[in-house]
C-alpha cells in the first residue's frame, strides 16, 4: 500500500513538474488559451501577418519557422516573406541569392546580416530559396535611420534620388507623436527621445511601404519583426492601415512572464495571438 501511495505521489509530482517546464503557452488577445491550430485557422482571409519576436528568444524563432511552413501548405506560391532584419538596399543581393545567381558565401559577405542570422533567420531564408518564395528586405538602411535620429527628418531630403528609393516616400510620410509606442519613447527617453521616436516611425513607415509595394491581391505576406514594431497594431501596422483594411491584418507577439499559466493583464490585447514564454528561457545571443 505504501509503495502504491509513493508511486502515485511520484506520478503527480512528475506531472506538476512537467507543467512547470512548458516552453510556451499560446493565448488569444483576450487571454484565452489556444493552440497553434487555432492560430493557423485565424490566418484564413488574412493578407498581412506580422510575427513580433524577441530577437534573442528561441521560442519566437522556432514558432516563426513552424508558422511559415504551415502557411506555405495553405498558400503555396502566394506566400511572400519579409523581415525587419534585412535592409531595402540589399534586396537585389537577396534576389540574386534566392534565384541561384550568387553563392551563399557571396550572399553572406555582402548583405549586412544580423549576428544571429545563422541560428535564427537563415532557416527562413533557406526555406524561401527551397520553395521559390520572394523574401523582401523591408527595413530602412540603418545609415539613413541614423541620419534621421541625429539630424532630423529634413536631413533625408538631401539624399540622392537613388537613396530616396530605399526609404518611405517623404512626400507622404507623417509622424504622429501621439501614437502610444512613439509617445512612450519620447516621454521615457527625455532629450533626444523625439528624434528617436521619429527614426522608429521612419523605420515603420519604410517597412509598410516595401510590404505594400511588393504585395499583390493574391499574396499572403508574412513579416518578421521585433514585437515593438507591431504590438497593439501600432508601428508598421499603423502605417499599413492607412491603405489596408484592418480586417485583413493579423498580429502575433512574444512576451515573457515568470508564470505562464495565466496571461498577465498588461499583455492582453497586445496582438491577436500572444506567445507567452517563461522568463527563464535561454536566449540565442
Amino acid at each position: 500500500m505504501k509503495r502504491m501511495i509513493l508511486l502515485f505521489a511520484l506520478m503527480v509530482g512528475s506531472q506538476l513538474y512537467a507543467k512547470e517546464l512548458k516552453a510556451y503557452v499560446l493565448y488569444n488577445s483576450s487571454g484565452k488559451t489556444v493552440d497553434i491550430d487555432d492560430l493557423m485557422k485565424a490566418t484564413n482571409e488574412k493578407r498581412f501577418i506580422f510575427f513580433g519576436e524577441y530577437h534573442n528568444n528561441p521560442i519566437s524563432h522556432w514558432l516563426q519557422f513552424e508558422v511559415t511552413k504551415r502557411l506555405y501548405t495553405m498558400a503555396k506560391s502566394r506566400l511572400m516573406l519579409g523581415a525587419e532584419m534585412f535592409e531595402s538596399d540589399n534586396q537585389y543581393i537577396i534576389d540574386e541569392y534566392l534565384s541561384g545567381k550568387i553563392s551563399e558565401k557571396n550572399f553572406q559577405a555582402e548583405v549586412r546580416l544580423w549576428p544571429n542570422y545563422d541560428t535564427d533567420y537563415k532557416p527562413l531564408m533557406e526555406f524561401a530559396k527551397e520553395k521559390g518564395l520572394r523574401f523582401i528586405a523591408t527595413n530602412i538602411p540603418r545609415r539613413y535611420a541614423n541620419m534621421c535620429y541625429k539630424q532630423g527628418l529634413d536631413s533625408l531630403k538631401t539624399l540622392s534620388p537613388t537613396a530616396l528609393g530605399f526609404i518611405a516616400p517623404l512626400a507622404t510620410f507623417e509622424f504622429d507623436s501621439s501614437v502610444a509606442c512613439y509617445s512612450k519613447m519620447i516621454n521615457e527617453m527625455g532629450h533626444g527621445g523625439y528624434n528617436m521616436a521619429l527614426a522608429q516611425a521612419m523605420k515603420d513607415a519604410t517597412m509598410a511601404h516595401f510590404i505594400l509595394s511588393n504585395v499583390d491581391n493574391r499574396n499572403v505576406f508574412l513579416h518578421y519583426n521585433g514585437a515593438y514594431h507591431s504590438d497593439n497594431k501600432e508601428g508598421i501596422v499603423y502605417y499599413l492601415k492607412k491603405q489596408v483594411d484592418e480586417s485583413k491584418i493579423m498580429t502575433i507577439t512574444t512576451v515573457t512572464q515568470e508564470n505562464t499559466d495565466k496571461l498577465a493583464k498588461e499583455n492582453e490585447g497586445l496582438a491577436d495571438f500572444i506567445i507567452c514564454v517563461p522568463e527563464t528561457m535561454t536566449t540565442t545571443h
